[in-house]
């Protein structure tokens, strides 16, 4: 079947995500994130428990800029999920259901995701 010449649905130049779908595709994302960052921890701690020289190893790899990126979107991914676990623990109760509640709190995850990744590595440093 072609559709050589006829148009495209309007929907496609028009549609506008919403903020809710963001966070809602971002929750699952970072959850499979949070997921591979854990292998990457295990990876660690069988690192610190073959000896020094493993432990060295691993570290070479982690203290790269990838490693490093790695590591601050693992604690992005972390922050955005627990911030937005919160969110639907209030859902869970029934509050913030009406749409100029749930875009709001759809933001304040954004951001306090945001905030707590850069305060930690700021701590960190």
């Amino acid at each position: 079947m072609s559709n050589h010449g006829r148009p495209l649905s309007p929907h496609i130049s028009i549609y506008r995500w919403p903020i809710n779908m963001t966070t809602s595709i971002l929750h699952r994302a970072t959850g499979v994130a949070i997921s591979v960052g854990f292998v990457v921890l295990v990876a660690w701690l069988f690192a610190a428990a073959a000896g020094s020289e493993a432990y060295a190893t691993f570290m070479t790899y982690m203290d790269t800029m990838l490693g490093k990126v790695l590591l601050i979107g693992w604690s992005f991914a972390f922050f955005f999920h627990f911030s937005n676990g919160l969110r639907h623990l209030a859902w869970d109760t029934g509050y913030g259901f009406e749409m100029r509640q749930a875009n709001a709190s759809a933001w304040l995850v954004i951001i306090s995701a945001v905030v707590m990744t850069a305060l930690f590595w700021w701590v960190r440093a």
